[in-house]
């Protein structure tokens, strides 16, 4: 079957080396909180990936010094080659310099004597046969900003670094766009280290596809004040964890994992990382049940079913999700796991819910987050959650808040968690205060409110001027409400053309909302491009499940594209593992809207893997539902 889980991360016999440095305690400029955790979890993940990593941390000159000269010796006859910087930096005159902790400038001879010219770095990496990979974390305020006069300098300082590269074969990646400033974080680690553990694992991604999801994250937990930048010249894919891509989404085989074992453990990791996911009321259901029947509890702690789970595959799902109960859940069922060295390592680098729960930014942005705005290790909460946790929450946000003033998406978390506790006053002055300072989910939040009046009086004109500036600040929150505005043509003159190329912006941004809602309208014959499979299908990649019902009627009908019998009963079953319930409730209330060759493949696919024993007729219908919910629940999870 297609649609069979891929195998683990390929082994790879080319030679992998990078240098990993975090530089914080500075004697001379400004102590930096993250850099530490940053150097050390990247040197983590890029072990895990096959690299022989090269690190330091809080680096003297001659310390740094000799660290660069051990890599480039190392580098020359490396097929991949990758540098990690966090800690402070600065440009002059579009010339890039990473500060050691010991570097102290008075004057502009001190620049070169004090700092590491990062040119000095790449120059000995021009010309060689490797990927060159340069991710610089280093993007902070600039520790001589202002002094450029009292130090000899002749052109004022700019924060953040220079764009640079033009050889071939070089990836430049900053956390932040040039001349611009990136945060240090509030949790563990800064947003782009964050988002960078976040997928570096994931099997499949080349690096570019990559750097748009690390985009994406850091937008979301920065409210679009800081915008991961990158300058790629590289002549050849280069993937951080090769192999075939997952045929279903992480939440997917979470679910899957969890639901077959019925472990309480498993489901309640389930529904604390995918709050609002497609199984979450399917797993609320089991644990309470269990919770009701000690029995059952014990049963999932003593079942087989985890035997059954490949080695590979428990691994590959622990590893790609930093989940620190399912890395310990492999450490606990596989004793004997030929990943166990690794999985003590990642763990190892994961902060446990008690270290987190000591900074109250963490436990703001945990508690706090909208769920559009969710990313690889923030799942984002539902209103209602967040209610229930309200105090708490306010109380968190608002010493994030105090304590990181130049920060404005502090501002909106505390106005989200001020409305959810019905004050909603003060949400509505924070979130303006957020907007205006630029915060992307202060001025959606806000357009909403002004839009249907919660709270205060209607004004859709200012709400549709807030989904524009956002939408023109990169996001697709705002570029979709204000598309379905123009769609509607509510308080606002219809565009359908404006509307499709605002949904075309967010679907290039990675919105999966977006990708759907252009399937629909393009199915629709609203605009003609013949993508419609395209945007369904890229939606379901995305996170949206909807998508492959969507794609099976194309498919099956042969509408927009040619008919597939067996791509639409693939399509079948991805969305069967993946939605609400809705495929399976189109296979057996509503066979007759589906062609019997469609009917007869899926039927065929599930027997294939026995959970199927009928006849391969094409009729559907309800002898069907109990071969779906037990393809629902178990999947591929246990397929070979």
């Amino acid at each position: 079957m297609a649609i069979g889980f891929a195998g683990p991360v390929t082994a790879t016999s080319e030679k992998r080396v990078a240098l990993v440095i975090g530089n914080a305690a500075y004697a001379a400029f400004p102590t930096l909180t993250n850099p530490r955790n940053d150097a050390a979890d990247i040197e983590t993940a890029f072990k895990l990936l096959g690299f022989t990593v090269l690190k330091g941390s809080d680096l003297t000159r001659p310390d740094m010094l000799a660290l660069i000269a051990r890599f480039k010796a190392e580098a020359k006859d490396a097929d991949t080659a990758v540098v990690y910087y966090a800690g402070h930096g600065f440009q002059i005159e579009q010339r890039n310099y990473l500060v050691p902790v010991d570097a102290v400038i008075k004057k502009a001879d001190d620049v070169r004597s004090q700092t590491i010219d990062l040119s000095d770095i790449t120059s000995s990496l021009d010309g060689s046969r490797s990927n060159r990979l340069i991710f610089l974390d280093a993007c902070r305020d600039n520790p001589l900003r202002g002094s450029a006069g009292q130090i000899g300098l002749s052109s004022q300082l700019q924060d953040g670094l220079a764009r640079v590269g033009s050889a071939a074969g070089f990836l430049f990646a900053y956390a932040t766009q040039p001349d611009n400033r990136a945060y240090d974080g509030g949790g563990r680690n800064s947003p782009f280290a964050e988002a960078l553990l976040g997928h570096l694992s994931v099997r499949g991604q080349d690096v570019n596809s990559m750097m748009i999801e690390v985009r994406k994250d850091v937008i979301a937990a920065t409210g679009g004040i800081q915008v991961p930048w990158e300058n790629s010249s590289l002549t050849k894919q280069f993937y951080f964890a090769p192999g075939p891509a997952a045929s279903l989404s992480p939440e997917t085989q979470l679910w899957q994992l969890a639901a077959s074992t019925r472990d309480p453990s498993l489901l309640r990791v389930y529904m604390d990382r995918f709050p609002e996911g497609a199984h979450a009321k399917e797993a609320q259901q089991i644990v309470k049940v269990a919770s009701l029947d000690p029995t059952i509890q014990s049963a999932s702690r003593s079942t087989s079913d985890v035997d059954r789970v490949s080695d590979d595959r428990l691994w590959d799902l622990a590893q790609r999700s930093r989940i620190r109960a399912l890395v310990e859940f492999y450490i606990e069922r596989r004793p004997d796991g030929r990943h166990l060295t690794s999985a003590r390592e990642l763990l190892r680098s994961l902060p446990s819910n008690e270290d987190a729960d000591l900074k109250p930014e963490a436990v703001c942005e945990r508690n706090a987050t909208h769920p559009r705005d969710a990313t690889a290790n923030t799942p984002g909460v539902p209103l209602g959650e967040l209610a229930r946790n309200g105090e708490a929450t306010v109380a968190a946000c608002q010493s994030a808040h105090d304590a990181h003033p130049e920060v404005p998406h502090y501002a909106a978390l505390l106005a989200r968690a001020l409305a959810a506790t019905g004050q909603r006053a003060d949400a509505i002055a924070l979130y303006r205060s957020a907007a205006d300072r630029g915060d992307l989910r202060a001025m959606v939040s806000l357009g909403l409110i002004l839009e249907t009046g919660d709270g205060t009086s209607r004004d859709p004109k200012a709400a549709y001027a807030l989904y524009a500036r956002a939408a023109e600040r990169g996001s697709p929150d705002g570029a979709i409400n204000l598309a379905v505005a123009l769609l509607e043509g509510h308080s606002i003159a219809r565009n359908p053309t404006r509307a499709i190329e605002l949904l075309r912006r967010a679907s290039d941004a990675g919105s999966a909302i977006a990708n759907y809602n252009l399937g629909v309208l393009a199915e629709r014959g609203v605009f003609k491009d013949g993508r419609a499979l395209t945007y369904f299908i890229r939606a379901t990649e995305l996170g949206d499940p909807r998508g492959f019902l969507s794609a099976a009627i194309l498919l099956d009908e042969g509408r927009t594209v040619s008919k597939n019998p067996g791509d639409a009963a693939e399509m079948l079953l991805r969305g069967a593992a993946s939605d609400t319930g809705e495929v399976i409730n189109q296979v057996v209330h509503h066979p007759d809207s589906w062609s019997q060759d469609t009917l007869r493949s899926l039927q065929s696919k599930l027997q294939s893997v026995g959970f199927y024993g009928g006849s391969l007729d094409g009729k559907g219908g309800a002898k069907m539902r109990q071969a779906l919910e037990r393809w629902r629940q178990t999947g591929t999870m246990f397929l070979q």
